[in-house]
């Protein structure tokens, strides 16, 4: 899971609700009270949450797992009512704007939060960062986050290696308590469809091995601070080890054990959400979720659809522009086969994307009032991720780590030059990193709302940045313009086969072929992308649906505004609350819109 995604660990799956408060006093100040509430449950997220903390940048919490037993997970789902009944006593119309909007988005989280817990009334699992019925899956797991924190943990003295040495000595505990949870899952018919985990055993199974050297979780131990004496790094080289093969790799041998002898078996053959025990409700609550809307599935089918023919249709159009004789399938294995379009060698990949890094970045002040002062860095993904999706690790919320694009130089015969554009702009700028690192250094806001991630403001937001590269003067050549329309077409099939496979009886073969026969991805990007709409359903329609969003609210502020729109002054109104869910969104940008138009 990108870590981007983790901060929804403070808002859960959140659809909310259109906040329909009394207009609030814009004259009065932040609520002291209610201000003191938010803190405290920030704190509290990131100590019941010592992962998520590192991640944030808080490394009060690094020598800690959190603890997912029966009776913590008890704790948080209680926890989500007592919450919600503190709440209550605020009246919307005497907070402040800001306030008004905090207190819609915690409360209708939480509301959002205890109503999914419901479906698991009395099972030992629930809604929250690691608390689901699901706790492993070809793309997440407790292999891949621990590595993915280890990389965002400082190493600075001996009191860091340590504070990770303790760290990995409480992986058996989570494993195991991860095993209960999904024999606890098992026993509730809460299971995954068995043929997108087929590749899980063996993704746990590379963390199992004799060596304690060979995984990324031994990689602090490769290198340590300078000045630090050869005695004491031969003391802590040796309490890694000795922890990685004592805890760690027969923690994880034993979960491979488990997942081949016992959870794949009892995995179920049909594919549907709306099959599980929470039935059709489920995926519904998921949709509303992910989306941030109020859209049904039969809706967001057909809205895939419609974009499906238009993109196809300028794909059409570009191919035509090449003078290439052949139809849009001999197109793509043309641009397959032929090696131009790749790249000989990660380090030569890694260039071309600062290359086009610094093109994008002297073109954000053309598009942005404001822009974050949070760098990031563009580095290779881990060998480990294998083939997975490039993606966007967060900087610090306190802005004392960069942000990182994670570029997949694990095969570089899967990702060509034409896709490059896009997907930094998508990943960088002015995609995630612009829109994380501006939300994490707004003032005024509580740390919650600062931290805060919706998978359709944020995947929404990156899918039309892509479509950006076209004012900042990128896609130049016809075949990066066909790669930022394969990448649109990607998301718009996601409306398709998403809704397809969990609301419509579709098979994962018929996905995997509608996928490759509109997108042009590869077969195996094809297989691992069903199986990711399969395990995680509702994510992926958040990306288009989005992005819609966002272009209807941009041509509603052209039309009002006419001559007085300001383009960059719009692009700050989207980002300049944080995420937020997009009805949500849409009322704050007609506020905006009205703002602007009392100005002339």
């Amino acid at each position: 899971m990108p870590s981007r995604l983790l901060s929804i660990a403070f808002l859960g799956l959140c659809a909310l609700a259109a906040v329909a408060a009394p207009a609030a006093d814009p004259a009065r100040g932040p609520d002291p009270a209610l201000h003191a509430l938010f803190d405290r449950e920030f704190r509290r997220a990131q100590e019941e949450f010592p992962e998520i903390a590192t991640l944030q940048g808080n490394h009060a919490f690094n020598d800690r797992l959190h603890d997912k037993s029966p009776a913590a997970i008890a704790r948080r789902k209680a926890h989500v009512k007592a919450v919600l009944r503190e709440l209550e006593a605020f009246d919307p119309a005497r907070l402040s704007d800001q306030d008004r909007v905090s207190l819609a988005m915690m409360r209708d989280d939480l509301r959002r939060r205890d109503a999914m817990n419901a479906l698991f009334e009395g099972l030992p699992f629930g809604q929250g960062p690691g608390d689901g019925w699901l706790q492993v899956t070809p793309s997440f797991g407790p292999h891949n986050f621990l590595a993915m924190v280890a990389r965002a943990t400082p190493f600075r003295d001996a009191r860091d290696y340590e504070h990770y040495v303790k760290r990995l000595e409480a992986v058996p505990r989570v494993v195991g308590e991860s095993i209960a949870v999904m024999e606890a899952a098992m026993r509730a018919g809460w299971v995954p469809p068995r043929a997108a985990m087929l590749r899980v055993p063996g993704q746990v199974g590379a963390f199992a091995g004799d060596d304690p050297a060979a995984t990324a979780l031994y990689a602090p131990f490769r290198r340590f601070p300078a000045g630090m004496a050869d005695a004491e790094k031969a003391r802590l080289e040796k309490a890694g080890r000795e922890a990685l093969a004592r805890h760690v790799h027969p923690a994880f041998a034993t979960l491979r054990r488990f997942l081949e002898e016992k959870y794949l078996p009892a995995c179920r053959e049909d594919l549907a959400a709306s099959k599980l025990p929470g039935g059709a409700a489920y995926y519904r609550m998921l949709v509303a979720a992910m989306t941030t809307t109020d859209l049904d599935a039969a809706t967001i089918h057909e809205t895939g659809k419609r974009e499906v023919a238009r993109i196809r249709a300028e794909m059409e159009r570009v191919i035509a522009s090449t003078g290439f004789q052949g139809d849009f399938d001999a197109f793509v294995a043309f641009l397959r086969t032929d090696p131009r379009f790749y790249h000989a060698t990660a380090e030569e990949m890694l260039g071309h994307y600062r290359d086009i890094a610094k093109r994008a970045d002297a073109e954000l002040p053309r598009l942005f009032a404001e822009l974050p002062r949070l760098p990031y860095g563009i580095r290779a993904m881990p060998a480990y991720l294998g083939d997975n999706a490039e993606h966007y690790t967060a900087g610090a919320l306190d802005g004392s780590r960069a942000g990182f694009f994670e570029a997949n130089t694990n095969n570089l015969r899967r990702r060509p030059k034409y896709d490059m554009e896009a997907v930094l702009l998508h990943e960088a700028v002015p995609g995630h990193h612009l829109q994380i690192a501006r939300a994490q250094e707004l003032k005024g806001l509580p740390a919650f709302r600062r931290a805060a991630g919706f998978v359709a403001y944020s995947e929404g937001w990156a899918l039309y940045a892509e479509s950006l590269g076209e004012e900042m003067g990128l896609y130049q050549d016809p075949y990066a313009k066909f790669g930022r329309l394969s990448a649109e077409m990607w998301r718009a099939c996601r409306l398709v086969v998403d809704t397809g496979l969990h609301a419509f009886g579709w098979t994962r073969e018929q996905s995997i072929r509608y996928l490759a026969g509109n997108a042009g991805l590869h077969e195996a990007t094809a297989i691992a992308e069903t199986d990711r709409y399969i395990l995680n359903p509702g994510q992926a329609l958040g990306y288009k649906i989005g992005e819609l969003r966002i272009k209807a609210m941009r041509a509603k502020a052209a039309k009002a505004l006419g001559e007085r729109f300001d383009l960059r002054r719009f692009h700050n109104a989207i980002l300049d609350d944080g995420a937020l869910p997009l009805n949500v969104l849409e009322a704050r940008i007609d506020e905006w819109i009205a703002r602007e138009k009392d100005k002339g």
